[in-house]
């Protein structure tokens, strides 16, 4: 889908803000700034460089200061906030905006009109930029680019003491070298410094500055009445290193459209949307150097690769986009890292241990292994797979870390002290706002799902799964009569013996939308009723019914009053996908109600452009869900939607 912006979009310079582009390398690097070219957020950049795939990020280019000179005066291209009060006001004379696989900006000044489009190159730390002007006055022009630089790890400012060498060419800082190479002029400028206002950022009670400095530019002559393409790529690497001579501007662009052409072709989805989001599903795969295979990142510009996210994103990223060896890869990884039954959450970083605190990532470790062979039936994978799901199932029979054990009736409890190991896991201090200690309903459904998977798997290898049966007939007559509130149509959150046990919330949708089910369709048909009525909005799923005290109409403000609404009302994206899904399975895919949920779908594409063009957000409000919030491109959302676009498009293939 080509979405394409205008005037009207950027009325005020507040307005020009609210959206943004995302570009990505496959290794962690990225490139994402407002459709009017400024950076309202301290994460934003031109050039993210990653020098360890995928969390060692550097912000090496933070803003392009660009502008045309004609007739004696200079006109601001870019657009940006400082911390002065003044902005430098470039979106006056952009005429139009528009993202289809990489940013084009189009420019319109006293008869010259300028384009800029962008791309960063696969597996590189390396952006394109090509200008395309085309003089129609009577003046010879000059175009200049400054590159304002930071040179520091994602999300900090640059320091005091913090040395920058500046030649034509290049720019070196903290053991980094930043290349230029164009077929305009580039000539060293009097070292300048800026301070920048971040508005998105203040919001959020982040830090609200940040600076950066530029000691070069590139500049070209344009005569009356001539066309002309500048090219400038720029590349980092390790000072020491020398690139390999890069293509030119227009030569990476046309390989980053081919390469998302061949993303959309491979998934082979009809639905322009569904094209859209597996092409923005590509964006979250990158390289794990630590470990040699593949990851999920799991949103942009905050999060790094946590395994619950990969296990929950997994699915729909990668199986429902037909990129099956790079599920196999990223399934392999985290097979290599159990231990004691539990997947990490997080992995290791510079020689640190990795971090188990996640009851439900294993599970959904079990879950993905099955779609993977449903999708492909690759067999010889399952069984490689087969010892680690059985050590899963047996550390929780037996019991293992943060307190995850199966109780005497075959449910799963988890959580103690101040762990949280739900995927509602915010803890501020010594303050946990959703306190799920005990039996959560969502992680029995995924323990009952895994244990029919594995009766499912060893009766493939010739074994038998009467054991693994047996196990799965205990938890769901256990979890039938304890989770069913009659008198509420639905499912309660908790078994742990407080207020909390009672709440609805949307964990209780998972227990009708995976492979293996415990509820009879009746009960099924009322979770999903419920859910729709208390919880429901197009955009995502509430986490708490609006009728319950503790319900937080909004998110924002300083750290402890957002984590203090994440969980307890705020509209999550992701959750959505389940639903459709249930909704599907509990009117047997009919074809009238998958034409319902092909029209609720359709809001969607408003949500894909707003806030980052193309993606789906993390979270939004939980009242009133109009503007995106959190991570403004996360993976959990994107792949929880292609697989209800797989399931309505190829379930009846």
């Amino acid at each position: 889908m080509k979405w394409i912006y205008g005037k009207q979009d950027w009325k005020t310079f507040e307005r020009g803000q609210e959206n943004c582009y995302l570009m990505t390398n496959g290794l962690g690097g990225f490139s994402s700034m407002t459709m009017t070219g400024s950076a309202a957020r301290n994460d934003h950049a031109f050039l993210m460089a990653c020098t360890k795939a995928p969390n060692s990020r550097y912000n090496v280019i933070h803003r392009l200061a660009e502008k045309i000179e004609t007739e004696g005066k200079g006109y601001p291209l870019s657009s940006q906030e400082f911390a002065d009060g003044t902005r430098e006001e470039g979106y006056r004379y952009l005429s139009e905006f528009s993202y289809e696989d990489t940013p084009v900006w189009r420019f319109l000044v006293n008869g010259i009109e300028i384009e800029k489009e962008a791309a960063m190159q696969q597996g590189e730390n390396r952006i394109a930029v090509l200008y395309r002007v085309r003089n129609r006055s009577r003046q010879d022009a000059r175009i200049t680019v400054i590159p304002f630089v930071q040179f520091v790890p994602k999300g900090n400012d640059i320091r005091a003491e913090q040395e920058f060498r500046f030649e034509a060419d290049r720019i070196e800082s903290e053991g980094l070298t930043l290349h230029i190479r164009t077929d305009a002029q580039t000539e060293k400028i009097p070292e300048r410094e800026e301070t920048y206002y971040y508005s998105y950022d203040a919001c959020d009670g982040r830090r609200s500055t940040g600076s950066a400095k530029a000691g070069c530019r590139i500049c070209a002559v344009i005569k009356a009445g001539e066309y002309r393409e500048i090219s400038v790529v720029f590349s980092v690497s390790g000072a020491a290193e020398r690139l390999p001579a890069p293509g030119t501007a227009g030569e990476i662009i046309r390989g980053q459209k081919e390469y998302c052409r061949e993303l959309g072709d491979r998934a082979g989805f009809s639905s322009d949307m569904a094209e859209c989001l597996a092409k923005s599903a590509s964006q979250f795969i990158a390289e794990r150097e630590s470990t040699g295979g593949d990851t999920i990142l799991a949103g942009f510009p905050f999060f790094e690769d946590w395994g619950r996210d990969t296990m929950i994103a997994l699915p729909g990223i990668c199986l429902s986009t037909r990129r099956y060896d790079e599920a196999k890869s990223i399934l392999r990884t985290f097979a290599r890292y159990e231990k004691e039954g539990l997947m990490p959450n997080l992995f290791p970083e510079g020689g640190k241990e990795p971090m188990y605190n996640t009851v439900d990532a294993a599970l959904l470790f079990i879950n993905c292994v099955w779609l993977y062979y449903e999708a492909t039936k690759d067999l010889a994978f399952a069984e490689e797979m087969y010892p680690v799901m059985e050590r899963i199932l047996n550390g929780y029979r037996k019991g293992t870390r943060f307190g995850i054990h199966m109780a005497q009736d075959g449910l799963i409890m988890a959580g103690e002290g101040l762990d949280q190991v739900t995927w509602m896991d915010v803890r501020v201090g010594e303050i946990l706002p959703t306190p799920r200690h005990g039996k959560p309903v969502e992680v029995n459904a995924y323990w009952y799902n895994a244990l029919r998977i594995m009766a499912e798997f060893s009766r493939k290898r010739d074994g038998d799964g009467t054991g693994y049966e047996t196990l799965a007939e205990k938890v769901k007559e256990s979890f039938t009569e304890t989770f069913w509130m009659e008198e509420k149509h639905c499912l309660k959150d908790v078994i742990s013996g407080t207020d909390a046990d009672m709440q609805i919330r949307c964990n209780q949708i998972w227990a009708v939308s995976m492979p293996f089910t415990m509820l009879d369709p009746e009960r099924e048909q009322q979770v999903v009723d419920t859910v729709f009525e208390k919880l429901y909005t197009p955009y995502g799923l509430r986490t708490l019914s609006q009728d319950d005290p503790q319900f937080r109409p909004s998110y924002g403000g300083e750290v402890l009053e957002r984590d203090l609404a994440y969980h307890q009302g705020t509209v999550w994206v992701y959750p959505l996908g389940a639903y459709y899904l249930a909704r599907l399975k509990v009117n047997g895919d009919s074809e009238e109600t998958k034409e319902e949920v092909k029209a609720q779908l359709e809001v969607l594409e408003s949500a894909l452009r707003e806030g980052c063009i193309g993606q789906l957000p993390e979270i939004y409000d939980g009242e009133n869900p109009v503007s995106s919030k959190g991570c403004f491109a996360q993976a959990w959302s994107v792949g929880e939607i292609l697989r209800v676009y797989e399931r309505l498009e190829k379930v009846s293939e």
